[in-house]
């Protein structure tokens, strides 16, 4: 094969490989797996995917720009452990003070990243081992019960159908969607993960932008401790966003965002969210262990990688 046609083939790979396996992973479920389409599975799937799809959106932002966010799933967990404790002033409040904590998170971890030069993954990997240890401080390593109407309306509710913790998904992948695409910030984002130092002479606001991105990260992953919080009717940051972190770094390099930085693909991150989500559901519905299902993952994981190597060689 010619160096041209194949740099064309490895580029479709990584721009349309996820749709077109996820097709195929369809219509894999539509021969072996009973009921695939009916309104209950579809439901239940769609729900499953909202957490890790809600932090991959914030993590492919980070990676944009060249980053890694490791601390995604202990936010959760904080915020997770947060919110009982301001229900009392009102579920808006508390969801909003949620928020905020996701936000300081991301300051920090930003702040490391972009002011002291810490890099990315060793910044945020001190606040995925101090972050779940401070929620089960906060929690006295217990569970506890939600019972605000109104958050659990959020978690078990549904409009016309369609569950209350999937609208707030789609909502969310519109936003971002726009950030990236349509907004000043979108463009500096790129450019500081295409390349920084020209960024930085180009005049751009590179550590502001680098802070903004783990402030997203943040508040995201808290929305996703929210949501999952408000679906289980319970707090556990014990459990909640465990390797959620994983998960969604795997959606994102699936979807197509390179690891090297410079690009942003919000929609081949859902794709890649509900592929992960459909592996999963298929080969259990199938009756073959969750340890194949990981070992499934990890192999798609190495694949998108290589195939993001091949592009970068050509």
């Amino acid at each position: 094969m010619r160096p041209g046609s194949r740099a064309h083939v490895v580029g479709l790979a990584r721009d349309y490989g996820v749709y077109v396996a996820l097709g195929l992973l369809v219509l894999v479920n539509l021969v072996l797996t009973p009921n695939f389409l009916s309104v209950d599975n579809l439901r239940t799937q769609a729900v499953q995917v909202v957490p890790v799809l809600v932090v991959a959106l914030g993590m492919a932002l980070v990676i944009g720009t060249k980053g890694v966010d490791l601390s995604v799933g202990s936010v959760m967990a904080l915020a997770a452990a947060v919110l009982p404790l301001y229900l009392g002033y009102g579920p808006v409040l508390a969801v909003v003070i949620c928020l905020a904590v996701g936000a300081a998170a991301g300051v920090l971890n930003g702040s490391l990243v972009a002011f002291v030069g810490v890099q990315p993954i060793v910044a945020t990997l001190a606040l995925l081992v101090g972050g779940r240890g401070l929620a089960l401080v906060i929690s006295g390593g217990q569970l506890r019960e939600v019972r605000n109407p109104e958050v659990r309306e959020l978690g078990s509710g549904s409009v016309l159908g369609v569950p209350n913790t999937v609208l707030v998904a789609v909502v969310l992948v519109v936003v971002v969607a726009l950030l990236v695409g349509r907004t000043t910030f979108g463009r500096q984002l790129v450019a500081v993960g295409g390349n920084p130092k020209a960024a930085e002479f180009a005049g751009l606001p590179v550590r502001r932008v680098l802070v903004g991105v783990y402030v997203i990260s943040g508040v995201l992953a808290a929305v996703a401790g929210v949501l999952a919080t408000a679906r289980l009717g319970a707090s556990d940051p014990s459990r909640l966003g465990e390797l959620v972190e994983l998960s969604a770094i795997t959606a994102v390099v699936v979807g197509g965002t390179p690891l090297t930085g410079g690009r942003v693909r919000v929609l081949g991150t859902v794709a890649g969210a509900v592929l992960m989500q459909l592996i999963t559901a298929t080969l259990i519905k199938n009756d073959v262990p969750a340890s194949v299902a990981q070992m499934a993952q990890a192999l798609i994981i190495v694949a998108a990688v290589l195939v993001q190597r091949e592009r970068g060689a050509a």
